[in-house]
């Protein structure tokens, strides 16, 4: 069955930037929009950003705006999230989650297990000087 496998976590300094990548090994996320969800310690899930399957549409969190920038490369079955100028507050362990029949604002707002089609294990980053 498909299997999102997240990469690219590790330290940073605050103002540093890091390239988080998911990808789906033999299977195509054509179908499916793609979502970059993070939790810290104590807190609940987030969304941080989506992107859509096809139509090119991409949501952010407000805490992420102007810093992150999510993109898909299908030939490659991989997502992108980009992130720059980070700050302490942006640790947390990142999953990446497919859905499909959503919009990205949609999917962005669900931080239930349930209410993805899939889950990567995620990825820790940690930005502290």
């Amino acid at each position: 069955h498909l299997q999102l496998v997240e990469s690219g976590g590790g330290l940073v300094q605050p103002g540093g930037s890091l390239r988080l990548s998911c990808a789906a090994p033999g299977f195509t996320l054509d179908n499916y929009a793609i979502g970059w969800f993070r939790q810290a310690p104590g807190k609940e899930r987030e969304g941080v950003s989506c992107i859509g399957s096809s139509d090119g549409s991409t949501y952010y969190a407000d805490s992420v705006k102007e810093r992150f920038t999510i993109s898909r490369d299908n030939a490659k079955n991989t997502v992108y999230l980009q992130m720059n100028s980070l700050k302490p507050e942006d640790t947390a362990v990142y999953y990446c989650a497919a859905l499909t029949l959503t919009t990205v604002q949609a999917m962005c707002l669900i931080t239930d297990y349930y209410g993805m089609n899939y889950w990567g294990k995620g990825t820790l980053v940690t930005v502290s000087s």
